[in-house]
Formats: structure tokens, C-alpha cells, sequence
């Protein structure tokens, strides 16, 4: 049986994250969607352009053991403000599936749906006063909602990523030619 995740994108998003993210998980076999909340192909924040699998209404109907909200702004606003992704946020915390989030995506698009009113998260830095239950930690897991502080973070939380869906073997594999550890 394969893992699954969807990585979600929109313009704005901070492409470090969503890169690393998305590269990471696939070197651990898991089988990625990257869905945009808009176009297929986005303009990320240092104008980087990424293109997307599909858009996300393509995936409302599947399910993942994972989905993943890169950072960055305004790519964050759009993220939260996409009524599709939120459905589909709620289910999966709901379900008991992973859920994560990194930068500014923790504070501004899980925490105004109450995606983490009993979860300890953290974000970006400037952003944490925002979150309901702050931690400060570079990587955060609760649960099933895993999250990150920002673009400097973000291979530590794609391999926090791979251990949660797989195991302490699976990351060290993925990390080690990575020279993570």
C-alpha cells in the first residue's frame, strides 16, 4: 500500500517550502498531488514559477494520509480563504489523518477555522501570537497535526513529515543521503 499526500499551492506560496516539501516525500515513495488553490501554474513569492498537478477541486472527493500547507504570503491567505481545502482540512483532522502545516500557513490559515484550537503549534515567528496554543519549537507534533516555523525549517519538518506517515527507519533513510544527519 502506497502513502498519499497533497500539497497545495497558490500564488504567493513561499517556494522553498513547497519544494523541499514536496521533494522530500517523494524521495520516501510517497505518491504527491501538488493542487493549486487558483491556475495551475503559480507565481510563488520570489517569483518562481511552480505548476500544479491538478486544482484542488480535482481532490475533493479523495482522501490522503497527508496534506500539507506550505507557507509564505499572500499564498497563505489564499490557501485559507479556499473553502475546498478547508472541507477537506477538517475531514482529515476529523478522519485522524495527518495534517501540517509550515510559516505563516499554522497562524493564518489553520487557526481562523479552529484547525488548531486543541493542538500546540507553532509558525512563523512574528505570527505565533496568533496561534491558540503556542509552542516554539522548530517542528511541532500534536497528534495528527504536525507544524514548522518557516523557509529555515523546512527539511527538518519534510523529514518530521516522512517519519510521521512511515517510521524512524524510513526518515533516516531519507535523510541520510540527504547528509540531514
Amino acid at each position: 500500500m502506497s502513502t498519499t499526500a497533497l500539497v497545495t499551492i497558490a500564488d504567493g506560496i513561499e517556494e522553498l517550502e513547497a519544494v523541499t516539501i514536496i521533494d522530500v516525500l517523494r524521495r520516501a515513495s510517497t505518491e504527491v498531488t501538488v493542487a493549486s488553490v487558483g491556475e495551475l501554474q503559480v507565481t510563488a513569492s520570489r517569483g518562481v514559477n511552480l505548476a500544479a498537478d491538478c486544482i484542488i477541486g480535482d481532490c475533493k472527493e479523495k482522501t490522503f494520509d497527508l496534506i500539507v500547507l506550505p507557507g509564505g504570503l499572500p499564498g497563505a491567505e489564499h490557501l485559507r480563504d479556499c473553502t475546498i481545502l478547508i472541507d477537506m482540512l477538517k475531514k482529515q483532522k476529523q478522519s485522524g489523518k495527518l495534517f501540517a502545516a509550515i510559516c505563516a500557513s499554522p497562524a493564518v490559515a489553520l487557526a481562523p477555522h479552529g484547525l488548531l484550537d486543541d493542538k500546540q503549534a507553532t509558525g512563523y515567528p512574528s505570527l505565533q501570537d496568533k496561534l491558540p496554543n503556542t509552542a516554539t519549537e522548530r517542528v511541532v507534533v500534536d497528534g495528527n497535526c504536525i507544524t514548522s516555523q518557516g523557509p529555515g525549517t523546512a527539511l527538518e519538518f519534510a523529514i518530521e513529515l516522512v517519519r510521521q506517515l512511515f517510521d524512524d527507519t524510513k526518515a533516516r533513510q531519507v535523510a541520510e543521503p540527504m547528509l540531514v544527519l
